[in-house]
């Protein structure tokens, strides 16, 4: 028997719903905010008021392009954290308010997850190419940096993590920094293609085990800037090309360099990324790059996967509606969930 999930995703300032029919994807609409470009980073009140106007023409679109109504559909599996609580309760209540009147049941998802599965996620008249269990998932994104060692769908366990600050936030400051623009992830990872990786060196900060830091590379990114501007005005101008180029190498290198470490301790050789970060260009050649050089079988998610979108929330509710789970109605969105 088919199972048909509508995945709704609304933690931070995207708007998507997607149909799964039996891990097939039938439809993934998505709509962004450019609102928030013009202060340089996601305002909370204005994305949830964007969420409210997004939502509903978003999951029509998504039924539409599935060619399904709401008769046809299982479960409604929806995003209750972590993320922005306003706009985590637009997507929770209107998922609530569509299952009491379609009578359909609530399957809770956790945000991270989905990145986590996005893997699983089939396509008609594609590869379908899918990592064996236990694999290891670099999950990376602007909230997020950990290893997580994935032993089935819903089995998890947290090998490290960043004990300040994510990597994406590193990518934004770094812009931020330049005055390059929002987000400053992409603009970042456009400009380093273009400069030499070798020309400046960051100091990379040793934290014992699996564990991550990037607050220090941030001050050392600003002083380094400052330093320089004080002798040459012009020189970030000059050289935001190498700049880019050479701060992207050394979060890669921190990134590998304990990824490398957590491969070798578990003798994992499935290798997936995930989160936002995914999507740069440095880090996916250096997987790939170090997959061919050390026997891993790896996984790159399609960069339409790597962001936020319902796509990964359904898949993650199908595995869990599979399992026998549902959520109640008084459920609750959280900013933060301690687990998977």
């Amino acid at each position: 028997m088919s199972e048909i999930i509508l995945g709704i995703e609304s933690s931070c300032d995207d708007t998507s719903a997607a149909v799964i029919k039996d891990g097939y994807m039938l439809s993934n609409v998505l709509a962004s905010q450019d609102v928030h470009k013009a202060y340089g980073g996601v305002i909370p009140e204005l994305a949830s008021r964007a969420h409210q106007v997004n939502i509903v023409p978003v999951v029509s679109e998504a039924l539409k392009r599935a060619g399904v109504t709401m008769d046809d559909v299982d479960a409604i599996a929806f995003t209750r954290g972590p993320g922005l609580l306003g706009s985590l309760l637009v997507g929770t209540s209107f998922a609530k308010g569509l299952s009491l009147a379609s009578g359909k049941p609530l399957v809770e998802v956790n945000h991270l997850q989905g990145h986590i599965l996005a893997n699983f996620i089939k396509q008609y008249d594609c590869d379908n190419r899918q990592p064996q269990f236990p694999y290891l998932c670099l999950l990376v994104s602007g909230g997020n940096s950990q290893i997580v060692k994935v032993n089935s769908p819903l089995e998890y366990e947290i090998l490290g993590q960043t004990i300040d600050d994510a990597v994406g936030e590193a990518f934004d400051k770094c812009a931020k920094m330049m005055g390059l623009g929002y987000p400053g992830g992409p603009i970042v990872d456009r400009l380093a293609k273009a400069g030499n990786p070798d020309r400046f060196k960051f100091s990379k900060p040793h934290i014992p085990g699996f564990d991550y830091s990037f607050s220090g590379i941030k001050t050392s990114l600003l002083y380094f800037v400052r330093d320089m501007m004080a002798e040459d005005p012009e020189f970030m101008e000059k050289n935001k090309e190498d700049i880019c180029a050479s701060f992207q190498k050394a979060l890669i290198d921190i990134l590998m360099d304990k990824l490398i470490k957590a491969a070798k301790h578990t003798g994992i050789r499935q290798i997936t990324i995930g989160g936002g970060v995914s999507a740069n260009s440095g880090l996916r050649s250096r997987i790939e790059e170090e997959g061919r050089k050390r026997g891993w079988t790896t996984f790159l998610p399609e960069f339409k996967f790597t962001t936020d979108n319902a796509a990964m929330i359904a898949i993650a509710g199908w595995f869990h509606y599979l399992n026998g789970e549902r959520s109640s109605l008084d459920v609750a969105p959280v900013s933060r969930l301690a687990e998977f």
